[in-house]
């Protein structure tokens, strides 16, 4: 009897030893999950979608204007395209281009926040769309209630190239959480600055140019930085494209015509001379992305909608 009580006891003590053992692993998941996660470098290959080709690639002079949008609730706690876990309270974006991961610039072009985030995942495949932020990168550019934003993104590529160096060698890359960035108040945020002291004035140059002060060891240490730029009035557009003939950018505008307001741009990009074919201005982002629509229907699905400074007489 002593022999079976003693079994018994040993049995009851193995089996708390491994709910234990059990508690402390799901305890440290957890942990592990709301501190550093490990990120994955990948570029990845061309795809399409909604009859849409993206070519990804590192591009280090990436700097675009455009229409951005925010994602969240339905998406929090699922992997991004390069295997971390989306959290919408992180101050992220995903991209259909850029490298995963990449840190750039995000510019309100209507109140003049402007946001360093880390690109992590791919979208938005909404037509119309530069980029969708997330949820709490959303508060701190001032959007989230509106929706959508006009933005300038562009790329850090000092930042982005020694954090591409960095998990190439294979070292983990930190990833910031929302409780290192400075607390706000979602319901003040579109009248009152992020944090209780004036935003920083900052003068934001082309993106290969831009001066950075940057630790060699900690590529992300200028994720949430939030600063304040000036911004003037902007106009939108729709850009059905860019060509290099004048003739193939007249055909265009041709077939374009029964839509509204179209016109031909020249501009000097690469040491060349391109047409552009756009329509517009356009008064808000609902009537782009009708217009969009209507352009891609008619046989142009690579057309995109394009944010510009406003020209005053």
């Amino acid at each position: 009897m002593p022999i079976l009580k003693i079994i018994a006891v040993s049995l009851v003590g193995l089996m708390l030893g491994a709910c234990a053992e059990t508690q402390f692993l799901m305890h440290t998941a957890k942990r592990m999950k709301k501190g550093q996660q490990s990120s994955n470098y990948k570029i990845g290959n061309p795809y399409q979608i909604n009859g849409v080709w993206y070519r990804p690639a590192e591009d280090w002079n990436y700097d675009k204007t455009g229409i951005a949008s925010w994602y969240g609730p339905n998406f929090d706690g699922k992997p991004t395209a390069n295997g971390e876990t989306f959290d919408q309270w992180q101050a992220s974006a995903a991209h259909k281009t850029l490298p995963l991961p990449s840190i750039v610039r995000v510019t309100n072009l209507e109140n003049g926040r402007s946001l360093v985030v880390r690109i992590n995942d791919r979208g938005p495949y909404a037509r119309g769309r530069i980029i969708d932020m997330s949820r709490r990168a959303a508060q701190m550019l001032g959007f989230e209630d509106k929706g959508t934003a006009r933005v300038r993104v562009a790329i850090l590529a000092k930042e982005s190239r020694a954090l591409a160096e960095q998990l190439k060698a294979g070292k983990v890359g930190k990833v910031v959480r929302a409780d290192d960035l400075p607390a706000i108040n979602s319901a003040n945020l579109s009248k009152e600055p992020v944090a209780s002291e004036p935003l920083p004035e900052i003068k934001i140059a082309s993106a290969s140019t831009e001066p950075v002060s940057l630790p060699a060891t900690n590529p992300t240490s200028r994720v949430g930085e939030l600063a304040k730029v000036p911004v003037s009035p902007t106009s939108m557009y729709i850009q059905a494209g860019a060509f290099s003939d004048l003739t193939n950018a007249e055909r265009v505008l041709a077939n374009l015509k029964k839509l509204g307001n179209v016109g031909i741009s020249p501009v000097q990009s690469g040491g060349r001379e391109l047409f552009r074919v756009r329509l517009g201005p356009i008064s808000g982002v609902e009537e782009a992305d009708t217009l969009l629509e209507m352009v891609s229907e008619i046989g142009y699905p690579n057309a995109r909608t394009v944010v510009e400074k406003s020209i005053t007489n």
